[in-house]
């Protein structure tokens, strides 16, 4: 093989590597943020930041547009 091929193949690995790495510091900040928005969300009132109610879409899967209080409450009772 080549030296071309050897780069890829170093590359591959690499990248194999940097995968497994930032997918369990992902996971962790996952739960970090989902801690902490929860948190936000207790604190805060209705209608919520923009960030709160992306995170809230999400998790929910309903459009933001389309969330309600009661949506975020079964969220809360459930977390």
């Amino acid at each position: 093989m080549g030296i071309r091929r050897k780069r890829l193949d170093t590359r591959i690995d690499d990248q194999a590597v940097s995968r497994t790495v930032n997918g369990h510091l992902k996971t962790k900040e996952r739960k970090r943020r989902q801690a902490r928005l929860t948190d936000l969300i207790k604190k805060g009132a209705w209608p919520y930041t923009t960030l709160i109610r992306n995170f809230l879409s999400v998790e929910l899967g309903t459009p933001a547009s389309k969330l309600t209080q009661e949506d975020v409450s079964g969220y809360l009772s459930r977390s």
